[in-house]
């Protein structure tokens, strides 16, 4: 037998228990295990197998280190098979989480009991893949069609209560699995029960499934592989035979496997692991956070404030008036009664929350005992000074003193204080509570437990936090403003802003930058554009047609009209502003510019083509160690579509010397803005790619 894979003999029963820490991954030696463990209890005239594991889960899924690699026998698919065709009665016993190939061995067994806790789920969508050892065809027998496309191609997990419901399982039992599963196993054997294989029972019903294909493509924004599984079901209900339809999901499972998406989703899933491990934090113990402080509660403070809370760390908001406080704490509690509401807490938390854990002040002597603070006020540096310069009268000595600037010189704010080893930026995105990304920006002088302290902040906020280093705008902000810029630029050449729109959310972004704009505030990036003026090279082209807009009064939603008309609200979406086009040709005219048609096709490629470009100044400069951390921020901040993995592994899929080529072909016509950046330039001549220098970082 295999070491990962124990047999047990009890009576009539033979017990399979999965010793494979930490989750009983179901590597090669497990699945080894697996099929000579049945084929022992066979030949030893056992009448009953149960299968559990050890530990603090079942199955959770597939081994993580065999990604990448060539596939070894037996393959997962025909082991399910073969558990299946057993002449024997196979139970599985589940726990923890039994997820993708987990569940697919436990569908394969003819009877199912679980603990109440246990969670279960198809997730293989979210790799790009779907579940290819039988899970879309046996899910539908028992849990019926709907239920089951639901499942498969959301990738959702689901626990035993519901899973009982969908007839998943069969039963639900408190108890240790070895015990419960033994005890229901000599019941089934006692009562004489049949051998029950689900590849044995009748079809599902059919659907109308090309209308779910289609709903579930548009959902997903073009992602291919939550759509593709609706095909596999589909074969579940409508091939000729079970084998059939084995066959026909191997053959889908196959074609995704080869895709770039998947390749992308792989990508997404490696990476969200590896951002935050940074080599010089190796040893390096953070300072302890029980109580934080928040500057400002606006928007973004009031988020940053509910998310610290919903951790369970106490905090301390100051403002600036009792006006101030009173806005303040009702944007907290409106943040806490939405978790309420969604069950993410309950109605004595959240009174506790509210309470004894919140305190909003107008004194920054209220900060006295915190351990980190973070100031979110308006983004002006001399107010940030000032700032900084009362947290560093007030707050103790060792507390972190943190900046959530979006864009402004961490070290200048740092400077406002006697201890700038103290200082970080912690950049949260708005609301602070719901998005994910946290990028941490290290200043000149900040000490290596306080960048400790700031990723350990963003993992306990169950955050992805990424390190940045100091410039314009950071990783994120900084390429949102040169791949903004280049929308801009296609618009004022012949494009519209609702084509750039249309063409960029058809790739896969949730929105276009002229809606994003409009939700945002134009008058944010209004602002921003002001303070440049001065500093800005005058080679640089500059499209009037976005301020115009801002300095006729309209911001976007908050006026109800921006590059969109929002009639209805903001829920109702926008119609195009008729105003719009009519600046445009004014802009146009007063520079000189003879407008063209652009295709779909090379309005997205510029758009691209610009963000690639400025991501790899930005792992050239040093800002981003590694391309992997742009690709997480603009994953997690800036809805790029995780099937592509972020934009410099779509670059690596679409080939960089032709992203080059393309760059130097804009540049004929602006050579300023279209400088090809010197790292993209070394890795083609290289002949290498972004995902060389990830593997070499």
């Amino acid at each position: 037998m295999s070491e990962a894979i124990a047999y047990e003999r009890v009576g009539d029963v033979a017990v399979l228990k999965a010793q494979n820490p930490p989750v009983n991954a179901l590597g090669i030696d497990v699945r080894k295990g697996l099929l000579a463990g049945i084929e022992r209890a066979e030949s030893e005239g056992a009448k009953a197998v149960v299968i559990y594991g050890e530990g603090k889960t079942y199955f959770a899924g597939a081994d993580i280190r065999e990604f990448g690699r060539p596939p070894q026998e037996p393959y997962l698919p025909g082991l399910c098979s073969r558990i299946e065709a057993s002449p024997l009665i196979v139970v599985s016993a589940m726990h923890g989480t039994a997820l993708g190939g987990g569940l697919e061995v436990a569908l394969s067994s003819h009877y199912r009991i679980a603990v109440p806790s246990a969670k279960m789920g198809l997730p293989e969508v979210n790799l790009g893949i779907l579940p290819g050892a039988g899970g879309t065809q046996r899910l539908p027998r028992l849990a019926g069609t709907e239920a089951a496309l639901e499942m498969i191609t959301t990738g959702r997990h689901f626990g035993a209560a519901e899973a009982l419901d969908k007839g998943i399982i069969d039963r639900i039992e408190e108890g240790v699995p070895r015990e419960i599963g033994l005890a229901y196993t000599q019941e089934l054997l006692d009562a004489g029960a049949p051998r029950r294989a689900v590849g044995e029972m009748p079809a599902p019903e059919a659907v109308d499934f090309d209308a779910v294909y289609e709903a579930t493509l548009k959902k997903g924004r073009g992602q291919l592989s939550p759509a593709t599984a609706v095909r596999a079901v589909q074969a579940a209900a409508e091939a000729e035979s079970f084998e059939a339809g084995l066959k026909r999901e191997r053959a889908l499972f196959t074609e995704l496997m080869e895709s770039d998406q998947r390749q992308g989703l792989i990508h997404a899933f490696f990476s969200e692991r590896a951002v935050s491990k940074l080599p010089e934090l190796e040893g390096i113990e953070p300072r302890e956070v029980a109580a934080m402080g928040v500057i400002g509660g606006g928007t973004m403070g009031a988020g940053i404030a509910t998310a610290a809370l919903l951790v369970g760390l106490s905090v301390v908001l100051i403002e600036m008036t009792d006006e101030g406080v009173a806005a303040a704490r009702g944007r907290i509690q409106g943040n806490l009664q939405g978790a309420l509401k969604r069950g993410k807490i309950t109605q004595v938390q959240y009174d506790q929350l509210t309470g004894e854990a919140l305190t909003v002040s107008t004194d920054y002597a209220a900060l006295g005992k915190v351990d980190l603070v973070v100031e979110a006020v308006f983004e002006d540096m001399g107010v940030k000074r000032e700032v900084f310069g009362k947290l560093d009268a007030h707050c103790k000595p060792g507390a972190v003193l943190a900046t959530n600037t979006s864009y402004l010189d961490v070290d200048e704010i740092a400077a406002a204080t006697s201890r700038p080893q103290d200082v970080i930026g912690l950049h949260f995105f708005s609301p602070a509570h719901v998005m994910k990304l946290l990028e941490v920006v290290v200043a000149e002088k900040t000490a290596p437990e306080v960048l400790a302290t700031g990723f350990a902040l963003g993992k306990r906020l169950k955050k992805v936090a990424v390190r940045s280093g100091i410039c314009d705008g950071f990783i994120g902000n900084r390429i949102m403003n040169v791949y903004r810029k280049a929308a801009e630029y296609v618009v004022l050449d012949g494009a519209s802003p609702y084509q750039v729109d249309k063409a960029v959310t058809t790739f896969g972004f949730p929105m276009g930058p002229f809606a994003m704009g409009d939700l945002a505030g134009l008058d944010i990036n209004w602002a921003a554009r002001k303070r440049r003026a001065p500093t800005r090279d005058p080679r640089e082209r500059v499209p009037r047609f976005y301020e115009m807009l801002c300095e006729g009064g309209d911001f976007g939603q908050k006026t109800g009209k921006g590059f969109y008309v929002y009639e209805d609200g903001p829920r109702g979406g926008g119609v195009p502003n008729p105003q719009v086009a009519e600046l445009i040709a004014k802009d146009q005219e007063q520079q000189g510019v003879a407008p063209r048609e652009f295709s779909d096709a090379e309005v997205l490629r510029r758009y691209m083509c610009a963000m690639v470009n400025e991501a790899a100044k930005v792992v050239g400069e040093g800002i981003a160690r590694r391309p992997l951390d742009v690709d997480m921020v603009m994953l997690f901040g800036y809805g790029f579509p995780r099937f592509w993995g972020g934009p410099l592994k779509w670059a690596d899929l679409q080939g960089l010397d032709g992203i080059l080529a393309d760059i130097r072909a804009y540049a004929v016509e602006d050579d300023f803005f279209w400088q090809p950046a010197p790292l993209l330039e070394q890795l083609v001549a290289d002949g290498k790619s972004f995902d060389d220098l990830n593997k070499g970082a």
